[in-house]
């Protein structure tokens, strides 16, 4: 069985960035709900964050990130927004509060409230199966009942999909295959639907694909007129919408180059587009803070729906409906969402008990982008702060980890198949007392397991070889396995894996040899 097996993906580092310069926004231009005038698109400056501002302009430096803007709202009042360095240098244009950045996974909230909108007007119900709202394709599952993957299991990630991304460049010859095609080369259960967290994008793919099927319209023409425009946030859209390519952001490299457009197969997972000051007015929404000029899309019950508690992935962590929910980060719930891909960090953390809304977005991959939401909340809360320097003095240098020691339980050789969408891999994998694993693909090199983990019953690893579909034949790629231990049966799934480009899924199941 497959459980709180999660996996993220984070691009590389860029190099050298430059900054705005540092302007007050005079008071007559703002709003009366702390929203910058979008003629000015100047900052809106609060001085507690003076620190964290040059801790912005740091990273800018030494990591080489091209830009950075943040929006700080708290009780339905937006007190600090401002951007440093270049939405594209190529052209010489400086970022600022309306620069569209690509959000990465901050669209799965986004487009959580979309479905929820269908709920609420009882065309979706969150308890049926998902495949009652898809087309010709449907969920699949080699054991077991596809039908049991609801609505509501999709959203927070337990439907039992397995891990999935693909990126399609607009500098190569390939294009998304229509969602119907990739539903039935890649909509597998593997692993009973309630049972496992599973991160995987896909799903959110298919819910933007239930929004466009169930509603009549496309699903960036809903997102705009049922979400974006009712919430003021004429600066989002999916993909980069017409009239606003001046506004979007350029995606770069580690190496500071311009990263080529490129397009999904699960775009209500990773496509949409906002600039820091509409994606905080999204997280005001999400506090419930009934903005004058945003339109109640949802009611104040279903938003604390989307927010419940209910799937556990960890401990003191949980997914709700396309929201993340940490019980104590550092003394306060928070309700979350963060963002990675190539030329992209993102994050959006709100803290209901304060009315707090942090949004930091970037058009660069960086690590250290992810702490400036930390070190704005600790200028906001001093036992956030307090509690926060704790914990990261307490921090221990991350520990080499030990040699894998099978259990007597996965010891011997275990024969079965990976069944891709064009056929059948005959493979076998062999546990010696060492702790080695031999793979042996049918027609492949024999190798071995690195990164071996085994906990829970789940075992992980990956390994060198080649997962021959037509799609991932594209690059080279590496093979990630997951898989759940059930007495004499290992199930689950193995994906061929190339960061920049996909992570592509398929069924396996392995029996132990007597």
């Amino acid at each position: 069985m497959l459980r709180r097996w999660m996996l993220f993906a984070l691009g590389g580092v860029l190099i050298a960035g430059i900054l705005l310069p540092v302007l007050v926004l005079p008071q007559d231009q703002v709003k009366k709900n702390g929203c910058l005038d979008r003629d000015t698109a100047e900052p809106l400056i609060d001085h507690r964050f003076d620190e964290v501002r040059s801790k912005i302009q740091n990273v800018l430096l030494e990591s080489g990130v091209a830009s950075i803007s943040v929006a700080v709202a708290k009780s339905g009042k937006i007190i600090w927004e401002e951007s440093f360095g270049w939405a594209n240098r190529e052209k010489m244009i400086k970022a600022n509060p309306n620069t569209l950045y690509s959000l990465a996974s901050i669209s799965k909230p986004i487009t959580a409230t979309g479905l929820m909108i269908l709920v609420e007007q009882k065309l979706v119900e969150l308890g049926r199966p998902v495949n009652d709202y898809l087309g010709q394709s449907k969920l699949k599952s080699y054991e077991g009942n596809p039908s049991a993957a609801t609505v509501r299991h999709v959203l927070n990630h337990t439907a039992g999909l397995p891990l999935h991304w693909h990126f399609f460049y607009e500098n190569e010859p390939y294009r998304r295959p229509s969602m119907d095609e990739t539903i039935q080369r890649y909509g597998i259960v593997v692993a009973p639907p309630g049972s496992a967290y599973v991160y995987s994008n896909l799903g959110f793919g298919i819910i933007d694909y239930v929004i466009s099927r169930v509603s009549h319209l496309s699903y960036p023409d809903f997102m705009r007129t049922k979400v974006f425009l009712p919430l003021g946030m004429t600066h989002s859209s999916v993909a980069v919408g017409a009239g606003l390519e001046a506004y979007a952001a350029q995606r770069y490299d580690g190496n500071q180059a311009p990263i080529p457009s490129y397009d999904f197969d699960h775009p209500g997972a990773s496509a949409i587009y906002a600039s820091a000051h509409d994606l905080v007015r999204f997280g005001m929404f999400q506090l419930r803070d009934h903005l004058a000029d945003q339109r109640p899309i949802l009611k104040d019950e279903t938003i604390e729906l989307m927010q419940s508690e209910k799937d556990t992935t960890t401990p003191d962590k949980n997914y709700g409906l396309g929201l993340r929910i940490d019980k104590d980060s550092y003394g306060y719930r928070t309700v979350s969402h963060n963002g990675g891909m190539p030329g992209v960090s993102t994050s959006l953390k709100l803290v209901p008990s304060e009315d707090i809304a942090v949004v930091v977005l970037s058009n660069g991959s960086n690590g250290r982008i992810y702490t400036l939401e930390n070190d704005i909340l600790s200028a906001m809360l001093p036992e956030y702060a307090e509690k926060f320097k704790t914990k990261e003095k307490e921090k221990k240098p991350e520990e080499k980890p030990e040699k894998f020691s099978p259990p007597p339980s996965l010891l011997g050789e275990w024969t079965g198949e990976i069944k891709t969408y064009s056929g059948v891999m005959p493979l076998t994998l062999a546990f010696e007392p060492d702790g080695d694993v031999h793979v042996r693909i049918k027609g492949q090199l024999e190798t071995l397991l690195n990164r071996v983990h085994f906990k829970d019953d789940i075992l992980s690893g990956v390994c060198s070889g080649e997962i021959q579909t037509d799609d991932a034949k594209l690059s080279p790629h590496i093979i990630q396995f997951g898989m759940g231990l059930k007495g004499e049966r290992l199930d689950g799934f193995v994906s061929a894996t190339a960061l920049k480009w996909y992570a592509l899924s398929s069924w396996i199941h392995l029996d132990k040899k007597k």
